[in-house]
């Protein structure tokens, strides 16, 4: 049973491919989620079981700086964490689960079958004000994730990585194992490289609200000056795709990853949160983009400036767009290293998983 986190789809999307690998393994899959993230699902990956079991969601403050929501509602959270751990037991019961692999859902852990807890940050990211307690935080995680079999790190070890100082030079846990990149897109094909160009631009909206909306609302200002059409895809995989027209900019309510891919490789440049599912998304297409961090959240604020200071990405803050801000990507070649590793990683991972 693979159960991700429902913090937007980033955390569903990279759960994809390690879906669709045990698939191939030949095991039987079951989702454990809340229904956004079980209709994604639907779209994306045949043969799949479904269980509804939603986590905890946070909602953003208009206001507030999301660190400070975050730490508001970390009670919660941790009583949300105990409540899934109690109902985990029913459902393995009740399913004849062997296997749970956890995407940031730390409640989920048992000692009665094999578990795998999937997060990027063996380092949790603070404020810049904040950010000299980083390193108090560390055996925090190692005990939330020793109640698990393994860690897995959606990234790769060595110096061409993507998440910086979240899961490198640092003391990682003992059951840490890295998987390389989690990519829904890892094999495009060559073909779509060469497509010709018809969009000035496609935003990828993602997150919660009310951000999510404040951001669609400035991107709108910025695009209908533009030349040439625009595309916001508006993250919302529920029901029918919705398609609507304004101006020069078309706004979609959701592409399955064929048209997602297509729509990506018809774009001059794409504008998106600084998302980790998302960058691994781009990087797995070699496409880089406008990185727009979500204001006081200190992971995509730092992945967006690590990201920007190797020069694979550009960014901007969410309160400097303005009309007339340039909203054009970096040209970027990123290293081929990346993808080829990454492929090497995730099986024997998995296989180690499930020999345990």
């Amino acid at each position: 049973m693979i159960c991700p986190l429902e913090w937007g789809l980033g955390h569903a999307g990279r759960m994809i491919p390690v879906a669709g690998k045990l698939l191939a393994m030949g095991n039987n899959v079951f989702i454990g989620s809340g229904e956004d993230h079980l209709e994604f699902f639907r779209k994306e990956v045949p043969g799949l079981s479904y269980i509804i079991f939603p986590g905890f969601r946070i909602r953003y403050s208009r206001w507030l700086p999301q660190y400070i929501v975050i730490f508001l509602t970390t009670p919660l959270f941790i009583f949300r964490s105990i409540l899934e751990h109690y109902r985990l037991k029913t459902i393995i019961r009740e399913y004849k689960i062997d296997t749970v692999i956890s995407d940031s859902r730390i409640g989920l852990w048992n000692k009665s079958i094999t578990t795998a807890l999937v997060t990027h940050m063996i380092r949790i990211p603070h404020p810049r004000g904040l950010r000299f307690l980083e390193n108090s935080g560390n055996q925090l995680v190692k005990m939330v994730t020793g109640k698990f079999r393994l860690c897995l790190i959606p990234d790769l070890p060595g110096d061409v990585n993507i998440s910086g100082k979240l899961s490198h030079n640092l003391s990682l846990p003992p059951n840490a194992r890295y998987t390389g990149l989690l990519s829904r897109f890892a094999n495009p094909g060559t073909e779509l490289s060469i497509v010709p160009k018809k969009y000035h631009c496609t935003v990828i909206l993602s997150g919660p609200e009310p951000q999510k909306s404040v951001l669609r609302k400035k991107l709108t200002e910025i695009l209908k000056t533009a030349d040439k059409p625009s595309v916001i895809l508006e993250g919302s995989p529920r029901g029918e795709i919705q398609r609507s027209v304004n101006g020069n900019i078309t706004l979609i309510s959701h592409l399955p990853a064929a048209g997602f891919v297509k729509l990506l490789m018809e774009s001059e440049n794409i504008v998106t949160r600084s998302g980790y599912t998302t960058i691994m998304e781009l990087i797995s297409l070699r496409r880089s983009a406008l990185l727009i961090p979500t204001p006081g959240q200190s992971e995509q604020e730092y992945l967006a400036e690590y990201l920007a200071g190797k020069g694979w990405f550009k960014t901007i803050s969410q309160d400097d767009l303005s009309p007339g801000t340039d909203l054009r990507e970096t040209s970027i070649d990123f290293p081929a290293e990346i993808m080829i590793e990454s492929e090497k990683l995730l099986n024997p991972a998995l296989k180690e998983l499930l020999e345990e």
